[in-house]
């Protein structure tokens, strides 16, 4: 008996596959039926969401494995080069709507039985609102770039369509026939401009290309508000894998503190970044406070400056 993945990312993947697939199998028929070219196009269009969503899910189930002896880090970029592939083929897409357009203006060509296609256009710009609605919350709520990039490809369908869709009505109505054209050209604009923008994006992950400023500032104010003898940090280095943030940097701890205190205080500040920052993947190297003239544990500014706090607590914190 068939039972969606219990993993919200792989479940999100399959639910595009399977509407990607009704819409693309009702379009052929329509579009057999009525003979209507729109119609035909929209139907390769969806056959395109199969194959992204179908790379999807493969590339987040790779995404998904853990950790292993050839991969440390994980198999996050799994999703990045998903994304990539998704980018480089949707402004295929764009780029062979344009050439359509361009032909069928310096041809004049005609389009048939517009009443069944602008049926099933309207019928499949609503389907693809609600499928790239609930892509689009479930990759914000997992951070999946994969999904982000799915959920484009169906807000470009829902455009798509009604663009197409707005052209047959006027078409059948004024018998303006140059319109269907000369939307599906600027339909095709903005599909390339967001692949662009997708394409962006995964260059930069693949380039380890470091996280937002919002995440470095949040991760700069975690490690200040951290209870503890800590003389500050440097040496902060992020990168994103997939949905996996990595980072590291160099903890200056009091030179005299023992390897077992720093490891809890380090360790609790581990937990409380991953907590704080979903996805986080957080590695401290230890090093000895750089102030020349040590005053002594006891007499030490920067720990008297702080709430006092026993290293047995810490695991609490965390």
């Amino acid at each position: 008996m068939f039972s969606l993945p219990a993993n919200p990312k792989l479940r999100a993947a399959a639910f595009s596959i399977c509407g990607a697939l009704s819409l693309a199998v009702l379009k052929l028929i329509i579009a057999l039926f009525s003979g209507s070219m729109a119609v035909m196009a929209s139907a390769i269009d969806s056959l395109l969401d199969i194959l992204m969503s179908g790379v999807n899910l493969m590339a987040i189930r790779q995404a998904e494995q853990p950790p292993d002896e050839c991969h440390p880090f994980g198999h996050g970029k799994f999703e990045t080069l998903a994304t990539l592939f998704q980018a480089l083929v949707i402004s295929l897409s764009g780029g062979w709507i344009i050439y359509e357009a361009v032909t069928r203006l310096i041809e004049g060509k005609r389009l048939a039985n517009l009443d069944q296609g602008v049926g099933v256009l309207a019928l499949s710009a609503i389907v693809s609102w609600f499928i790239a609605r609930h892509l689009s919350r479930v990759a914000i709520q997992t951070d999946s770039s994969a999904l982000e990039a799915d959920s484009l490809h169906f807000r470009m369908d829902i455009y798509t369509n009604l663009g197409l869709m707005t052209g047959l009505l006027l078409i059948r109505w004024f018998h303006i026939y140059w319109l269907d054209s000369a939307l599906s050209i600027l339909v095709a604009s903005y599909i390339l401009h967001e692949a662009l923008q997708l394409l962006k994006r995964s260059m930069t992950d693949i380039l380890d290309h470091e996280l937002p400023i919002e995440i470095q500032q949040q991760v700069h104010q975690l490690i200040s508000s951290h209870h503890g003898p800590l003389a500050g940090y440097h040496g902060l280095r992020t990168r994103r894998a997939g949905s996996l943030k990595i980072m590291d940097f160099h903890l200056e701890v009091c030179k005299d503190m023992t390897v077992a205190e720093a490891h809890k205080l380090t360790d609790s500040l581990e937990k409380k970044i991953e907590r704080e920052i979903p996805g986080a993947n957080v590695i401290i190297h230890i090093e000895p406070c750089a102030v020349e003239l040590c005053p002594g544990r006891e007499n030490c500014e920067i720990e008297k400056s702080r709430v006092p706090q026993r290293f047995s607590d810490l695991d609490n914190q965390a």
